[in-house]
């Protein structure tokens, strides 16, 4: 008797869902097993691509070659789903008319192909009224007394019905013709390009949750990343087949943390602990550890960014092989393709902070810097562990997960901390291989370029609990040229890329705001309320002008929207309104106080 006859549609596409579960999980076991442990491994070590992705790679360079440079998205094409099993797509593509020595195709023939043989990149998921939502939920901001703005964060709050979407039946039934990852529960997304749920974003999506009251939709974006976890052995980038070589910044713990805070949820706290141990490996893993040896002959381990990766990101591989063709040698391009997904890890795509040569993006060396912001995600992740280990009772995981925290504030404040200029600095290893067990650390491997990750421990109560820290680090931020009339600045440099100057990101002004609110000094408070009050003018006199909430702003004029990047501006926007309606909830707006500019 065969134990998988089903009659109910939705019960096969379930256990379809289980059985391409299974068999990621015990794809991506045998991956980390085999190349995350050795640490001297030619290249290092990489994750296998689909058949799907790298035929999808070759339709995008295609429609380069045929519809031109302008108004290129090459996500758009590795995003497409199949109409028809990919032998079959793959014979009619190979049977194009092609001419010229590049055998271009002609727009009309591609055109025809892709309507004939795809559905829209955007079919993938559909739209889902969250169960939780509620036009005015009970509570609501009740800090904010101002009915402009009060009617302005009520449209905030219901851009979250706008950004709900379910994996479609299609994927659950047929994930073999899909690069999106079939996901067991609801999801919230970006918005715009990105149409799949993201790592990083998804804790500002849930802190803007929690002020909006949409408990349930948290824990369903909870439940999805644990289920990745359960699958790779860590969170991708994103719920994407060409996702699966990288991490993005782990605040799945901080997640947890935030949704437990609210309420009570134990079960939920159960559920995630065991991925959260998994994921915690996979950033102290061989690929990821370093140690560096302090001036007294101390040794520290930090983290690096270290995507799992050596070639063109699928979803932007034509920009990649034209970066790399300054390139001539196939390891120099393959060490370029890494730190260029590893920049990707970091959610800084792109910034002079990855670079040598600040004027030079192929000079981008991701791999071989410790960077501030993220040696904070896993301390952060590592004092959440203790905490949740210690409300179910796990008194030994409590205990062992409180030292390793100590022992990685020790490390961030010996190799990151620069009490000159107060501030944390990014850690350039000298020699960048994964091969060196240790290096010495020297004064001179600290980046001393200003950037707004300098002050995420901040973020940190063990260190915004440190009042004199406080102090310390509060003076060298107002001076550091960072803080604009619009925001925080991501850097000073104005190099072209997306995360520099003149750019300002919601994560950003709320890992810091929130940092010196919690270090409890008036002084502190008192900025943080003023770099809020300057990010919701911005949000809110963009929104009015476009109609929309924007991914990033340009913090030196209120209400005007970022640029600069590999892809045009995207609106939204996931984190930016989560950001809104977090600092609403925590500072209000007095009815007296103006909104514009």
């Amino acid at each position: 008797m065969n134990t998988f006859l089903v009659s109910d549609p939705s019960d096969m596409a379930q256990q379809n869902l289980n059985l391409f579960s299974l068999s990621l999980l015990s794809l991506a076991t045998m991956t980390l097993a085999t190349s995350l442990s050795p640490k001297c491994s030619v290249g290092g070590p990489v994750v296998a691509t689909t058949p799907l992705v790298t035929f999808l790679e070759r339709v995008q360079e295609t429609a380069l070659g045929t519809f031109g440079e302008e108004d290129f998205d090459p996500k758009l094409y590795v995003d497409l789903s199949l109409k028809f099993n990919l032998s079959k797509t793959q014979k009619a593509f190979d049977e194009l008319p092609r001419s010229g020595e590049n055998g271009t195709v002609s727009v009309e023939d591609l055109k025809v192909f892709i309507a004939t043989y795809f559905d829209d990149a955007a079919d993938d998921l559909v739209y889902y009224d969250p169960v939780d939502f509620v036009p005015e939920p009970e509570g609501f901001l009740p800090k904010v007394k101002n009915p402009e703005v009060r009617s302005w964060a009520l449209e905030v709050h219901a851009l979250w019905k706008n950004l709900s979407r379910k994996v479609s039946d299609g994927v659950l039934e047929h994930s073999e013709l899909h690069t999106l990852l079939p996901l067991p529960e609801a999801v919230v997304v970006p918005g715009s390009r990105f149409r799949e749920v993201y790592y990083w974003d998804s804790y500002w999506v849930i802190r803007g949750l929690m002020a909006s009251k949409m408990y349930e939709t948290a824990k369903a974006i909870v439940t999805n990343l644990i289920f990745l976890v359960d699958t790779y052995g860590y969170v991708l980038n994103g719920a994407r087949a060409y996702y699966t070589n990288r991490s993005q910044p782990p605040l799945l713990s901080a997640m947890v943390y935030e949704i437990y805070n609210r309420t009570c949820d134990v079960e939920l706290v159960r559920k995630a602990l065991p991925a959260l141990l998994k994921e915690h490996a996979f950033w102290n893993s061989e690929i990821h550890k370093v140690t560096i040896q302090d001036a007294q002959g101390f040794n520290h381990n930090l983290s690096r960014y270290y995507a799992i990766w050596n070639k063109p990101r699928p979803e932007s591989s034509t920009i990649d092989k034209e970066s790399a063709s300054k390139f001539f040698g196939n390891s120099e391009k393959q060490q370029f393709y890494r730190d260029v997904a590893s920049a990707a890890e970091s959610g800084w795509d792109f910034s002079t902070r990855w670079m040598r040569n600040t004027s030079e993006f192929t000079t981008l060396s991701t791999t071989s810097i410790l960077p501030v912001d993220l040696n904070v995600y896993i301390l952060k992740m590592e004092l959440d562990i203790a905490f949740l280990a210690k409300i179910l009772g796990n008194k030994s995981t409590m205990e062992s997960f409180m030292e390793v925290a100590e022992a990685r504030k020790n490390a961030i404040n010996s190799v990151f901390w620069d009490a000159e200029k107060g501030q944390w600095l990014d850690y350039r290893l000298t020699n960048g291989t994964i091969c060196k067990e240790s290096e010495t650390w020297q004064a001179c491997n600290q980046n001393q370029n200003a950037y707004a990750s300098n002050f995420i421990p901040l973020w940190i109560d063990l260190f915004h609990s440190d009042t004199a820290l406080v102090e310390n680090v509060m003076r060298s931020f107002q001076s550091s040229g960072l803080v604009h009339a619009a925001g925080i600045a991501t850097s000073l440099i104005n190099s072209g890329q997306q995360w520099d100057f003149p750019n300002g990101w919601a994560p950003l002004q709320h890992m810091i705001v929130e940092g010196l609110l919690r270090s409890g000094l008036k002084e502190a408070r008192s900025l943080a309320e003023d770099i809020a009050v300057r990010w919701i003018k911005t949000n809110y006199v963009g929104y009015k002008k476009t109609g929309a909430m924007h991914e990033k702003y340009d913090v030196r004029k209120c209400g005007a929207f970022g640029g600069g990047g590999e892809y045009i501006p995207q609106t939204g926007f996931g984190w930016s309104n989560g950001v809104v309606l977090t600092f609403l909830e925590e500072f209000g707006w007095p009815e007296d106080r103006s909104i514009g500019c």
